[in-house]
Formats: structure tokens, C-alpha cells, sequence
């Protein structure tokens, strides 16, 4: 594995060798449930604390407000149905935009079959959501609108503070998904106004299996997971120990951390981008231009498909992704791309490049030698021209 070059952070990350130190004592030796009276117990449950208080800190909040989870999906389902149930006498409308991840659109189509109604918001072609069409979306009966930080597959940051400020004064909640965001670009749940927030450790460098939901005091959520008492009798299952340690120590690491690696991001992010623009043809860049994460790459390449690159790519021992890691296979182009204006002949020569905090210059110059002539040499076998 030391000649690979892996450039698909956003679908997952390494564990830091960090994080799998602090994990491992879990494994061995305070191996007990948290939820017992005896000591091997308390010591666990003095591990989760001292994690819960570490995630906090990392989105700025109150330990008490964190709740871990199974994963992302597990915290964006538990925010939308958990609202869904706990306010429909208010009333069953949700906004929500049209380049959202799965696990929070799949749970909307969910409520959608059972009598709830979802409005879901057009882009503009940078992927940008307008705050103004999310006031005008809000209606009498909306009980919660859910907009993603940042887009896991073209990388352009959403406008969350000022969406905050419109469901505060309309008195609605409201859901951020910054799976892509934190740990890798600056969170904070004060100044966006969100009311829950999903994250995930294995974007930012700690294990799979384990993310949070952060709620805001007072804001009301059916449960999800119905069993035992854990995290305050709110989402019941004995807790993953190691995970969450692992999490913890992530988030600890990247509050250390995450400003020069952002910049480190950024500089080879920019060199990558110039360099497919100027060294291929008829290639144009998905996403904002500058309003986009730090380490993220969405290029569409016409004239060649998005899995042939993929597989021309791996052959290079270069990983990166089509469009998002989690639709990879589907042969329906994505519905990003799509809600971004992009047609579909396009959109289906899709590559993202995400970067991560190993990446080198010397990597990036790698892929920038070798696609080119990847790219060439498909155009040269399509039958579109």
C-alpha cells in the first residue's frame, strides 16, 4: 500500500496512527460496559465522557448536546424522523434542498410515503442554496428544513448562518449535515443556528461505526433506537468504547491541527484544479469556485466516462471516486451533478479528487502526468466525438 496514492478523503479517511493508540487500550484492557457499577465499568464510561467533551469543543457546544450514534446516516435519520414524529400536530412540511446526501433525502422520502410533505430546493449552477428561496419555502405548517454544510460530491460550502438566522425567526428547527465539514472545516453550532447537526469519525481521521448528533437543548426528537437508557435514555445500545474514544481523539486532533492543514489543502487543491483545466480540454470544474472545501476536486470530463477513468486511474494505483463513494455503481448519473444544470451525457464523466492531510505535492503531480494521457487515450476508443 506505500505507492498508493488515495484521494478519495471524502468517502473515507485513514485512522490516524494517533487515534488507533488511543483506541486500542479499549480493545485490551478497559474492555467493560460503560453502563456498569464496577470500576473496569467506570473507567469506560469515563472514556465516553471525556470524548463527548472533546466532540464539543470541536463544534463548540455543551457536552450534554452530544449524542453518539452508529454513524452520519444514523444521526441525519434520527434528526428528520425523530423531528418528523415530534412536531406533526404542528404540522408535516420540510424543506430541504435537492443535493442533499441520501441519508438525509432517503428519510424524507420515507415521511413523503407516509403523508408528509417535502418542498426540495433548486441550486444555482455553483450547487449554492439561496437563503431567500428557503424563506419563501417556509410555510405555516413547516416543522424543520434540512441543508448540508457542504456537499460531500462537488464540494461547495452552503450559506448555513444565514439559512440559521431565517428557521430562528420562523421558529422552525433546524438540521445541518456537516459530515464533509467537521474536523476538516471550521463548525460552529452558535453562529450557524442550527438546532441538530450530524457528524461522522471516519471523515476526519478517526474509525468507521461511530458519528454524533448534536441537539440543542430543548429541541424536541422522537427516538429512534428504543431499548436500554443510554445517552440519556435517548438512543438506546451498549456504547461502541473504542469507537468513541477514537472519535474523541480525532476531534482532539483536529482542533490542534486543522488550520495549516486546511492551507496545505488548499494550495494543492488550487495546483490540481489549474492543472486538469490547462493540461486537458473541454473539462469544466463542478462546484464553487472558491466557496468550496478546502481538499475537494469535481471536474466533469466530456467524452469519456466516469468509470473507465476510475478504473484507468486504480490501474495508476491513483484512488478517487465518480461523483460520491456511495452511489459508485449506479449506472444513473448523479443527482448533484444533475440539480447543478449539468446534462446528463456530462455529468456521467464525472471524477472527484479529495484530498487529505498526507497528500503530497509530488502525488498531485503524479495524477496530473498520468490523466492527461488517460483521458486521450479514452476519447481515442469513445464513439462520441
Amino acid at each position: 500500500m506505500d505507492d498508493l496514492i488515495y484521494l478519495d478523503h471524502a468517502a473515507t479517511t485513514p485512522v490516524h496512527p494517533l487515534v488507533r493508540q488511543a483506541m486500542m487500550l479499549y480493545h485490551t484492557e478497559y474492555y467493560g460496559n460503560p453502563e456498569t457499577l464496577y470500576s473496569a465499568g467506570g473507567a469506560a464510561n469515563e472514556a465516553v465522557e471525556d470524548a463527548r467533551r472533546k466532540v464539543a469543543a470541536l463544534i463548540n457546544c455543551d457536552p450534554s448536546e452530544i449524542y453518539f450514534t452508529g454513524g452520519g446516516t444514523e444521526a441525519d435519520n434520527w434528526a428528520v424522523k425523530g423531528t418528523a414524529y415530534a412536531r406533526e400536530k404542528k404540522g408535516k412540511h420540510i424543506v430541504t434542498s435537492a443535493i442533499e446526501h441520501h441519508a438525509a433525502l432517503e428519510p424524507c422520502h420515507f415521511l413523503e410515503k407516509r403523508g408528509f410533505d417535502v418542498t426540495r430546493l433548486p441550486v444555482d449552477s455553483d450547487g449554492l442554496v439561496t437563503p431567500d428561496d428557503v424563506k419563501k419555502a417556509i410555510r405555516k405548517d413547516t416543522i424543520l428544513v434540512s441543508i448540508m454544510h457542504a456537499n460531500n460530491e462537488v464540494g461547495t460550502v452552503e450559506p448555513v448562518e444565514e439559512i440559521g438566522k431565517i428557521t430562528r425567526e420562523a421558529g422552525v428547527a433546524f438540521l445541518v449535515d456537516a459530515v464533509q465539514t467537521v474536523g476538516n472545516y471550521p463548525v460552529d453550532v452558535q453562529t450557524m443556528g442550527c438546532d441538530m447537526l450530524a457528524l461522522s469519525a471516519h471523515k476526519f481521521y478517526g474509525p468507521k461505526g461511530v458519528g454524533a448528533l448534536y441537539l440543542r437543548k430543548g429541541t424536541r426528537l422522537v427516538q429512534l433506537l428504543h431499548g436500554g437508557g443510554q445517552e440519556g435514555g435517548k438512543r438506546a445500545g451498549t456504547h461502541n468504547v473504542h469507537g468513541i474514544v477514537g472519535m474523541g481523539r480525532a476531534a482532539e486532533i483536529a482542533m490542534e491541527e486543522m488550520t495549516p492543514v486546511m492551507e496545505q489543502e488548499t494550495e494543492l487543491r488550487d495546483r490540481l484544479i489549474e492543472g486538469i483545466l490547462d493540461g486537458i480540454p473541454d473539462v469544466r470544474l463542478n462546484g464553487h469556485a472558491t466557496r468550496r472545501l478546502p481538499n475537494n476536486v469535481s471536474v466533469c470530463v466530456e467524452k469519456v466516462e466516469g468509470e473507465a477513468m476510475l478504473l484507468s486511474l486504480d490501474m495508476k494505483r491513483i484512488c478517487c471516486s465518480s461523483g460520491s463513494a456511495c452511489t459508485t455503481g449506479s449506472l444513473e448519473p448523479s443527482h448533484v451533478l444533475l440539480a447543478l444544470g449539468i446534462p446528463v451525457e456530462i455529468a456521467h464523466g464525472s471524477l472527484r479528487f479529495s484530498l487529505g492531510r498526507w497528500t503530497t505535492e509530488e502525488q498531485i503531480n503524479y495524477v496530473l502526468e498520468v490523466l492527461p494521457a488517460i483521458v486521450q487515450r479514452l476519447r481515442g476508443m469513445s464513439p462520441v466525438k
